[in-house]
C-alpha cells in the first residue's frame, strides 16, 4: 500500500489537545456549551473560525470536576509531550479506572495505544470514547489513522469522513480522505 502523507499531520492531529491549557473552569463532554461550539463548527467559514472552535471544545473536553482526574490529565500529557509513553498509559490507566464516563480519559488513552503500536486497545478505546461522546472527531479521526495503520483503507476513509461530517475544516482528517480516495480509486483500475 502507498503510505499516506499521514506523517507529522497525524501525530498533530492526535496530540491537538496536548498544548491545550487546562484552565480552572471544570465541564467534560456533558458541558451544555459543546451543543452551539459544534453547531458553529460546522458551519465554521473558514479554517481559522474553524481552528478557534475546535480549540474551545477541546478545551471543554479536558476539564473534569474531579481532583484525581484533573492530575493525571496533567501527568498523562505532560508524559505525553515528553514521549514517555508508558509514563502516559499509567496515568491513563488510572484515569479510566477512577472516571470511567471521562471521554477524554478513554481517547487520551487511545492515542498512546496508537503511539505504541497497539491498534486493537486503541481501537477499544476508541469506542468507549465515541459511546461517551459521538461528536469527536479526534476519536473518528484516530480511528481512521489506526485503520491506515491495519492497511484497512475502507474502513479508515469511513473514519476520516465520520470526523469531516462533524468537523468539515478537520485539516488532516480532509487530507487523509483525499489521499485513501485516490489509493481505492487506483486499486479499481
Amino acid at each position: 500500500m502507498r503510505r499516506l502523507p499521514i506523517t507529522a499531520i497525524a501525530i498533530l492531529l492526535l496530540l491537538a489537545a496536548v498544548a491545550a491549557p487546562l484552565r480552572p473552569l471544570l465541564a467534560d463532554q456533558t458541558d451544555d456549551r459543546l451543543e452551539l461550539l459544534f453547531s458553529r463548527l460546522l458551519e465554521a467559514p473558514g479554517p481559522l473560525e474553524a481552528r478557534r472552535l475546535e480549540g474551545e471544545i477541546w478545551t471543554i473536553w479536558l476539564q473534569s470536576d474531579d481532583g484525581a482526574v484533573r492530575i493525571l490529565m496533567h501527568d498523562g500529557i505532560d508524559a505525553l509531550q515528553q514521549r514517555d509513553y508508558g509514563r502516559a498509559l499509567s496515568k491513563f490507566d488510572q484515569m479510566v479506572l477512577i472516571a470511567p464516563d471521562f471521554a477524554e480519559g478513554w481517547n487520551k488513552r487511545a492515542t498512546v495505544h496508537y503511539l505504541l503500536g497497539n491498534y486493537a486497545q486503541s481501537l477499544g478505546d476508541i469506542a468507549k470514547t465515541l459511546a461517551l461522546e459521538p461528536r469527536h472527531f479526534g476519536a473518528l479521526a484516530g480511528r481512521g489513522l489506526v485503520y491506515v495503520e491495519l492497511e484497512d483503507e475502507r474502513r479508515a476513509l469511513e473514519a476520516f469522513e465520520e470526523a469531516l461530517a462533524i468537523h468539515p475544516n478537520l485539516t488532516p482528517a480532509a487530507i487523509n480522505a483525499s489521499e485513501l480516495r485516490k489509493v481505492l480509486r487506483d486499486r479499481r483500475i
